[in-house]
């Protein structure tokens, strides 16, 4: 076991006598800690993905997006973002309720494709100090990482950002409401905006 390879990594790189540049990779591309790189691309980050998993394992993944500075780096392993109003499933964040295992995956599609990886353990908490200063936030996640590491980006697309998402929170206006919420089947059902910093 290595903070990056379990059993599971390890028989499938024996059998594709990869073992070897994984632990290079390991050795020179993983850290503990955040360098100024890692800040700077987090720091301007708009969106993310988030793997979470409940209690029996099973998995779920998230889009998570904001307008950059959403997700800051914190402390030396540390990050946080805030959780918007969303659907009210709460299948993330309920995950980190019963299993605090977390993966981010942070992907550049334009100018220079990058990817890089956060995996560590999380915390959601509705009274934490970052609440006041961060617009639209009903709850705020600190993740403390137990591995970084860039991933190659060969594979990543080539794509533009044409502008942020109405939706994401923005200091002076309003939040805009998503029209699934005045559909039918959902309007009578759904649940009373959270008071946020403004």
């Amino acid at each position: 076991m290595t903070i990056m390879y379990h059993d599971g990594s390890r028989r499938l790189q024996d059998e594709f006598e990869s073992r070897r540049i994984a632990d290079r990779l390991e050795e020179k591309l993983t850290r503990t800690t955040f360098t100024d790189d890692d800040k700077a691309f987090i720091g301007g980050a708009v969106y993310f993905f988030v793997a979470t998993a409940d209690a029996q394992g099973r998995p779920d993944c998230s889009f998570k997006g904001g307008m950059p500075g959403f997700v800051r780096v914190t402390g030396p392993s540390e990050l946080a973002f805030p959780d918007f109003d969303g659907n009210g499933m709460f299948k993330s964040l309920g995950n980190l309720t019963v299993n605090p295992n977390v993966g981010l995956l942070f992907i550049a599609l334009h100018d220079k494709p990058k990817r890089l990886r956060v995996n560590g353990s999380a915390t959601a908490r509705r009274d934490d100090p970052l609440l006041a200063e961060t617009v639209g936030a009903q709850l705020i996640v600190r993740v403390t990482a137990r591995a970084i590491f860039p991933n190659c980006p060969r594979y990543i697309p080539t794509m533009q950002l044409v502008e942020p998402s109405v939706y994401a929170p923005r200091p002076g206006v309003d939040p805009v409401e998503p029209a699934w919420k005045g559909f039918g089947d959902f309007k009578d059902y759904v649940h009373p905006r959270q008071e946020t910093a403004r």
